[in-house]
């Protein structure tokens, strides 16, 4: 009687399957992600002279970008970037393994800010004749992001001459620009004197090059390798896998073999 009872006992639910399961959702649907598919970046090799208003509306390609960010506007929702967060991370993409092409890499937009050491800053300034991983960053979580990309690269390559590591504080809600820049002092405090003028904090609107430079997100963080010609030739963004700073390294390390050593100059990062 005894063993009939027990094998008319319903299984016990599966609760350890189910989760391995879920387990093996997550893996496969990580391992979704697409690399990178194009060059990021923007046609037009950048400049620290804006264009003014008439020249403006006699580019087509200025005027197309113009309606395009009205539409963005107007579809987006106040918490799409948030949400997207949900998903991977935020993360969209996988960094490449190997340099983007030369002759097919796009340019890094200027960018305007305001170093630690309180003065303007232009990206193209700061960029020509370096190589530069560059890290956009404007919450906490992309700071902790774009240092667990770039703590490798910084420490191989931070007292080779070419090399540099600059950072720049995105902020285009103009309050919150407003805010970072109040703390300035205690981002000082953080790091060595030498590096202030390659900490930017800026509020730059880039709703008309978004989209060309990746950078879709406001949540997570950005890294770019840029050359000496202000060309971006490897990205990264959010949670960085072991294989993307291992390439971020190993791209840089190619990049600052072929760039001639210059005979002085400041340290990097």
């Amino acid at each position: 009687m005894f063993a009939l009872r027990h094998a008319l006992r319903p299984p016990p639910p599966q609760k350890s399957l189910k989760g391995i399961d879920e387990v093996a959702e997550k893996v496969i649907e990580d391992d979704d992600l697409p690399f990178l598919s194009r060059p990021l970046g923007v046609k037009e090799k950048p400049s620290t002279i804006p264009m003014t208003w008439r020249q403006e509306m006699m580019d087509q390609d200025v005027r197309m970008k113009h309606r395009q960010k009205l539409v963005k506007e107007a579809t987006k929702g106040y918490f799409t970037d948030l949400n997207a967060t949900r998903k991977h991370g935020g993360k969209t993409w996988v960094a490449p393994r190997v340099l983007i092409r030369e002759d097919k890499a796009l340019y890094f937009p200027d960018m305007v800010g305001t170093d630690l050491n309180s003065q303007k800053v232009h990206t193209t300034d700061l960029l020509r004749g370096k190589i530069t991983v560059l890290g956009i960053l404007s919450t906490k979580i992309s700071e902790i992001q774009t240092k667990m990309f770039t703590q490798p690269t910084n420490i191989a390559y931070s007292t080779h001459p070419s090399y540099q590591f600059v950072r720049i504080n995105l902020q285009e809600n103009l309050l919150k620009s407003f805010l970072i820049s109040m703390f300035t002092k205690s981002i000082r405090r953080q790091m060595h004197e030498q590096h202030w003028g390659r900490y930017l904090i800026s509020s730059q609107n880039l709703d008309y090059v978004r989209d060309d430079v990746g950078i879709t997100n406001k949540h997570v963080g950005y890294v770019f390798l840029i050359d000496e010609n202000c060309k971006i030739r490897w990205a990264g963004c959010a949670d960085p896998k072991p294989e993307e700073v291992e390439a971020l390294n190993v791209c840089t390390g190619v990049l600052l073999k072929r760039h001639p050593t210059p005979s002085s100059g400041p340290l990097g990062a």
